[in-house]
This record gives C-alpha cells, structure tokens and sequence, in this order.
C-alpha cells in the first residue's frame, strides 16, 4: 500500500469510469476551464504504452521516504506560493499554466482536483536540484517501474553519495522528493501526459 505517482495514458485520462480509475471528469472540466482562459483543449495524451523496462514510456513511483527533510528544504529554497505550486497539486499536465486550476471534482486524496502545468513544477524542482547540487546525471532517468524508488532506498544512493557527496547526499529522503518532482514533470513534458496520485 501507500501513494504511488503515476503516469496517465489517453485510455484512463478520458475514461469516465472513475471506479476504474478513469479520470473523464476531470479532463472534460480542465478543458472547460482551459477554455474559458482562451487556451486550447487539452487533447493529444498519448495512448497506452507498450510496457517495457526502462524505456521511459510510462511512470511509476512510490512515496516511501517521510518528508520531513523535504519541507524543510522547500521552505529555506522557495516561498509558500512555490511550494503549492510544486507539491499541492493532484494532477499535473505538460501545459504552461500562469496559475493552478482548482476543479470541484475529489481525489483519492482529497475533495478537489488541483491541476498544475509540468514547466512550472520542472522550473522549480530544477531550483531545488541546483541547491543540494542533485546529481542528476547519475539517479534514474526512466522510472517506469520503481526505478528511482529502488535507487533511493536499496543502496545504489548510499554508494553515489560516498563518492560523490554534496548537498544532496545530507538528507537522501529529501533528495528523493526533489528527484521524484523533477523526473515526473520531465516525464509529463516528453510524454505529454498527465501525471497523477494513486
């Protein structure tokens, strides 16, 4: 059990079943709201990828590590607004967005749906990246499986971060949160996809 951060495929973002998992409210009332703001409907989510490790297709990881050290890092790295920005909301789109969208639609999470455009959430994992000097050229790039979960939390970090310290390698829960928000905003951006909690 837990929360899981995934990637959403054309099949669940637009399916109405929400027993299933379907999220059709949601996408019918963002494109409304979309709408209303002269922008365009938001249409072109990729269809269900062919399930291969590491191929970067899909996404999937698990919210294990507390967040403690996280909020402490957002709150010494970046104002209230930015931290709502970057972590309150519960879907997350590759749209530029000026503001979130708050829709009148519950989660599993929570009574509302807050939408979030991914180059918004990525300017500012990429701040608190460049803080803790995240060594981005080493954690996993595809996560479609756990990737950077397992990364984090069965050893591969511990042993970057003995030869590699930095920032990053103080607080390793924290350093998950900021690669986890980076990755999936990247990920929404080359995809075109919605990402979501589950």
């Amino acid at each position: 059990m837990g929360i899981y951060l995934v990637s959403s495929n054309a099949q669940d973002w637009f399916d109405e079943d929400e027993e299933e998992g379907g999220r059709g409210a949601v996408a019918a009332l963002l494109n409304e709201e979309l709408g209303r703001r002269g922008l365009p409907p938001y249409t072109s989510v990729p269809e269900a990828a062919k399930l291969v490790r590491g191929s970067g297709q899909s996404f999937e990881e698990k919210l294990a590590p507390p967040m403690d050290g996280f909020g402490a890092l957002c709150r010494a790295h970046l104002s209230q607004a930015d931290w709502d920005l970057l972590c309150g909301w519960t879907v997350l789109v590759p749209l530029s967005l000026d503001e979130e969208i708050v829709l009148p639609v519950g989660s599993s999470y929570t009574d509302e749906t807050v939408v979030v455009g991914a180059p918004q959430a990525l300017a500012l994992a990429e701040r608190l990246a460049a803080a803790v000097e995240l060594p981005v050229d080493e954690i996993p790039a595809a996560c479609d499986n756990l990737d950077l979960t397992f990364w984090f939390l069965e050893g591969a970090a511990e042993k970057l971060a003995a030869v590699r310290p930095g920032p990053w390698a103080e607080d390793l829960d924290a350093a998950f949160y900021v690669a986890l928000y980076l990755r999936a905003a990247q990920h929404s951006l080359r995809r075109g996809c919605p990402m979501v909690y589950c």
